[in-house]
């Protein structure tokens, strides 16, 4: 069954992938791909893109378990562990020239933003794409090879982590800027917040959403996006 949030469909390597579009107030703007956590395509990742579509981005999130979504964390492991790294790359690159293709959208790249999971995905996406990738935000997310080629990452980069997360500890993210740093000669503007992993989500529950430092985040993500999009 698809996940009700799908709105919209565009080609992805030969077969159709899915995906929800939100689409600004005044109908057009620059884009941005919004990428999902380890559970799927959920309410907290589309009112994300609503949240970006607000402020006046075409933005997109494909959906890249094909409309499941999982709200355990072994299934939610067991779902990411299976998610064929190829079919991931080939969704996200197809939401990019989906994304291009569309009268609405303004200018020649666009940008990324990822949580947890999609931080990574975000993250190896712009390295993928080089200069189609102009800006991108990864949230307490980082490709899972420690030590993941960045050569073709054009975009600059901001990037949102957690001081108190155990999964992606504060010295494995220095460690990564200073490899995005070192591959690219672009030095990513990393911020690191007292709170816990995934403090952007205020869906789960129990949850370390935290408010104060979300907010703080995301006046930072918007100001930066507008800086190299708009």
């Amino acid at each position: 069954m698809g996940n009700p949030r799908q709105n919209v469909t565009f080609p992805s390597n030969g077969r159709t992938a899915h995906g929800y579009l939100a689409m600004p107030p005044k109908g057009i703007g620059p884009a941005v791909v919004v990428v999902q956590e380890w559970w799927g395509l959920t309410a907290h990742i589309a009112d994300m893109a609503d949240r970006l579509a607000a402020e006046g981005f075409v933005a997109l999130a494909p959906d890249l378990y094909g409309g499941t979504v999982v709200h355990d964390r072994a299934e939610a492991a067991r779902m990411k562990a299976e998610l064929p790294a190829p079919q991931a790359a080939q969704d996200l690159r197809g939401a990019i020239d989906f994304l291009l293709a569309q009268p609405e959208v303004v200018g020649d790249a666009v940008g990324a933003i990822g949580f947890c999971m999609g931080g990574g995905l975000a993250l190896a996406l712009a390295a993928q794409e080089g200069d189609r990738i102009a800006a991108v935000v990864p949230f307490y997310g980082l490709p899972d090879d420690p030590d993941y080629d960045y050569r073709g990452l054009t975009a600059h980069v901001l990037g949102h982590y957690a001081e108190n997360d155990r999964s992606l500890p504060v010295p494995v993210v220095d460690e990564a800027a200073i490899r995005i740093g070192e591959a690219t000669d672009r030095r990513p503007e990393i911020h690191f917040y007292p709170a816990g992993h995934a403090f952007m989500n205020d869906e789960k529950q129990p949850s370390g959403y935290d408010a104060l430092q979300a907010d703080t985040a995301w006046r930072r993500t918007l100001t930066f996006l507008w800086a190299h999009l708009g």
